[in-house]
């Protein structure tokens, strides 16, 4: 995208937590782009008072935890229809905020929360990741948006094209899987923490979902084979399981020390069992 208006294409992204900030929070870093190609060195965004840009949630603590701040995810879109790019912004917590744009990549310090009627509009689960396009061909933006489990949902926007974007409750368009670990050889599934792209892949006037996601491979170590390693790996979860839940139900620090102990030793053991190789695929889902 191009960020600041002067015809170079710039990349932008989010962070988990920036260095040197007084609590944890999500800095947000462009690449501005160079003519004839080529890029700058990352530069945090700051707002037009001179600080780093960064949500500001209303409350923190108990009832707005850090977790609204951190993990950012932005993107560039006209969230107001004033003509300037603004930024909508996803996080760990997953719910949404947007940056008002003052044009030529520059935007006010205040974040301002994305609700849906009285409360904050969410996502089934966390790590919002918000994509812009009309969905729903009504000829305004709706949004859409990966999730930790997996899942592709998708917001409509009921304001009508040329009107700042109001957004509805989510509905769900795929599902993954919320924590992803398989068996390489096994059958692929779609696993978690699911990233979406739209476009028409296929050329036949329908927009297509593009869903990149994270997995676990596990593979056998030594002279195992793939069954052996997988009933080893059974017997030892199986064992620990039953350890975890007779100690879960003892309320002392003592028992809980202990279940941390034997959790470290499973998995060391399994370890010693299995590789595990952390990968992801890409998805197509072809509009019907």
């Amino acid at each position: 995208m191009d960020l600041n208006g002067d015809g170079n294409i710039d990349i932008l992204s989010g962070s988990y937590s920036g260095d040197d900030l007084p609590e944890m929070a999500g800095l947000f870093q462009v690449l501005w782009g160079k003519k004839g190609g080529g890029f700058r060195k990352p530069d945090p965004l700051k707002g037009t008072d001179g600080k780093f840009l960064i949500i500001t949630p209303e409350k923190l603590g108990k009832t707005d935890p850090v977790t609204s701040r951190i993990c950012t995810r932005p993107t560039a879109v006209d969230f107001d229809s004033d003509g300037d790019l603004d930024l909508v912004v996803g996080n760990f917590k997953g719910t949404f905020y947007w940056f008002e744009g003052e044009g030529k990549g520059k935007f006010k310090p205040e974040s301002n929360r994305i609700d849906c009627g009285d409360k904050a509009l969410k996502i089934p689960s966390y790590h919002s990741d918000p994509f812009f396009i009309d969905w729903d061909g009504d000829g305004d933006l709706d949004m859409l948006s990966g999730g930790a489990r997996g899942e592709v949902v998708w917001s409509e926007n009921s304001a009508g094209k040329g009107k700042p974007i109001s957004l509805g409750k989510f509905e769900t368009l795929t599902t993954g899987t919320e924590i992803a670990s398989r068996w390489a050889n096994e059958n692929a599934f779609v696993g978690d923490s699911s990233r979406v792209w739209v476009d028409d892949l296929n050329g036949d006037g329908k927009l297509d979902l593009i869903v990149g996601d994270r997995v676990i491979l596990k593979s056998p170590l030594g002279d195992a084979s793939w069954e052996e390693a997988k009933e080893q790996i059974k017997a030892l979860d199986r064992e620990f399981n039953e350890l975890r839940d007779k100690l879960s139900k003892i309320p002392t620090k003592e028992a809980r020390q202990e279940r941390n102990k034997k959790r470290i030793e499973h998995d060391d053991k399994c370890r010693e069992l299995m590789k595990e190789e952390r990968t992801g695929f890409v998805w197509v889902y072809y509009q019907k």
